[in-house]
């Protein structure tokens, strides 16, 4: 989402980069040009300004450390000020001390809010708090009906009432549901509208009044730009909504709402949604946002990710086979698998440091894994098991098998023995030893 944004950043401070020193002269041209990427990137004019003033008093106001060049002081100037934009430490949903915990869901319609009600269920569900989804919104064409069947999908019972309930009945009748069947996180799916309007205000406000939710999140589409800025703050004045979840933060957008809203509305940003399946959200962490926007990856939410969706215990023991060297397209097959369910691969390179810039104008194709899934699968067992019994015929039938050529086969085999030896190799050499506290995700 934020690559112009990360790509302007690169060539502001590369331009620093051979200057021993911060001057004033230099830091104003790098700052307009820092200014106006902010705003291209649909900043807030006020927010904008106010970030480039704090960044050039810190920077005229203290020395370059020795180690560093210009350019760098400046990087870790901007970034330091970004956590500060974005809210500074992350914030958690408050859980009640006597469940169930109430979060109201508002927003516009068409922002995603019914989607994110269903990944914060799931994610409640996984940690091991059952949670009720309320289906408040009777005006949006289907609104009930999608959230039932993101509920089904993700086995978490649905509330809805029969048609004609009013709304703030219909969420006092959902959250004495909650209490009466012991559920830990009640979550109310209000009604939008595509713009503001008086009577969808004041039904949100008999609502909030009804319920007393520990948690009013207000959902805004990364999409939209200004005009969800706008829109935050005529919500935060009329509910004072406690945080801000973003959705869509996978698309091209050019990011300026999720750099203006918590600065407007002095709440923070809690959840992000990076995609379209109920899996993919992630909590918001101010730090890793500030690095991934200046190009610096995010090792730790890379790790999260793959802890995840890798078992500790199986993790160990694929390390200690590839230290064997008895790896197999068996054990290859389910680290691939592993892999996709990670996410996109261009957002996995995106958390790599280094690795995005590295890349950068490369093509990277999540379906490459659908051939490589396509040709272990036309494999036996025996195959699979060893890969030494590969001869010309079996290539041949397994090219057959999965709609590639014998080329394609033969390559990836010949990387897997490579990878193989490799391994071998480093389990040899005492100094090529994996760290124990950060395992690769998968090989290679």
């Amino acid at each position: 989402m934020f690559d112009r944004l990360s790509d302007r950043f690169d060539d502001i401070f590369r331009q620093l980069r051979g200057q021993g020193r911060i001057t004033e002269r230099n830091i104003d041209e790098s700052l307009r040009e820092i200014r106006r990427s902010l705003l291209e990137a649909d900043v807030n004019f006020n927010v904008a300004r106010s970030f480039i003033q704090r960044v050039k008093e810190q920077a005229l106001g203290q020395q370059v450390a020795k180690s560093l060049t210009a350019g760098q002081q400046l990087v870790k100037i901007v970034h330091d000020e970004l956590i500060v934009l974005l809210g500074g430490n992350s914030a958690p949903i408050r859980l009640a001390d006597h469940p169930p915990t109430v979060i109201m869901m508002v927003g516009l319609q068409g922002g995603g809010k019914t989607t994110m009600a269903a990944k914060l269920a799931r994610q409640f569900k996984e940690q091991g708090r059952p949670a009720l989804l309320v289906a408040a919104d009777i005006y949006r064409p289907a609104a009930i009906d999608q959230l039932q069947t993101l509920g089904t999908q993700i086995d978490v019972p649905v509330f809805s009432a029969p048609p004609g309930t009013d709304p703030v009945d219909i969420c006092s009748q959902g959250l004495a549901q909650g209490r009466a069947t012991n559920r830990s996180v009640v979550i109310v799916d209000t009604a939008g509208r595509l713009s503001i309007d008086e009577q969808m205000m004041e039904e949100l406000a008999r609502v909030k009044e009804a319920i007393t939710p520990h948690e009013i999140l207000f959902t805004a589409d990364s999409m939209i730009g200004q005009d969800a800025v706008e829109t935050a703050k005529r919500f935060h004045d009329l509910l004072a909504f406690s945080g801000v979840v973003l959705t869509k933060m996978d698309s091209d957008a050019r990011g300026g709402a999720a750099l203006s809203i918590r600065e407007v509305t002095g709440e923070p940003i809690k959840f992000i949604g990076t995609g379209e399946k109920v899996e993919d959200i992630e909590a918001f962490h101010p730090d890793r946002m500030a690095s991934r926007i200046l190009g610096m990856g995010d090792v730790l939410s890379l790790v999260e990710r793959a802890e995840a969706v890798i078992e500790r215990d199986k993790a160990a023991q694929m390390e200690e086979r590839l230290r064997k060297a008895s790896f197999t397209f068996e054990d290859f097959l389910d680290q691939l698998q592993a892999v996709k369910k990670m996410g996109p691969l261009d957002q996995l390179i995106g958390m790599i440091p280094g690795a995005g810039k590295a890349m950068k104008g490369m093509q990277v194709d999540d379906n490459a894994f659908g051939q490589v899934e396509a040709i272990i699968s036309s494999m036996t067992l025996e195959e699979r098991r060893r890969p030494q019994v590969l001869n010309g015929s079996r290539r041949k039938r397994i090219a057959r098998g999965s709609g590639t050529t014998i080329q394609d086969v033969n390559r990836l085999v010949k990387q897997f023995q490579q990878m193989q030896k490799m391994m071998k190799q480093m389990s040899r050499n005492k100094t090529g030893k994996m760290g124990k506290k950060f395992r690769m995700p998968f090989p290679g």
